[in-house]
């Protein structure tokens, strides 16, 4: 089972060095409506092509809309044996609940 971190749990862990990434996996048309601008953004569909762009080492912490996207691609990140992966759980809609009002929900 992935482990699940809240949007506040992760502004905490983003003030400890090294910060954790946050990997955005949604569309573009979606970061059009609302963005984390630190965010790393590689969308689900091209996770296996581009997964050498993830430090194993680092903490990654997958961020979707709603938070099953990105459950699915922190298990396959597991899978392929990464070690530090958490779902940013409710996604971006929980983001702009917890921390930033001002993002447009969609």
């Amino acid at each position: 089972m992935v482990k699940e971190m809240t949007p506040r749990e992760f502004a905490a862990r983003a003030e400890t060095s090294p910060a954790p990434v946050l990997l955005d996996v949604r569309e573009a048309w979606e970061l059009a409506i609302a963005r984390v601008d630190e965010a790393v953004h590689i969308p689900m569909g091209e996770i296996p092509a581009r997964i050498g762009e993830l430090d194993q080492e680092k903490e990654i912490v997958v961020l979707c809309h709603s938070g099953g996207r990105s459950g699915q691609v922190a298990r396959y990140l597991e899978q392929q044996g990464y070690k530090h992966v958490w779902n940013l759980a409710g996604g971006i809609h929980a983001w702009a609940e917890q921390l930033d009002p001002s993002l447009a929900r969609y």
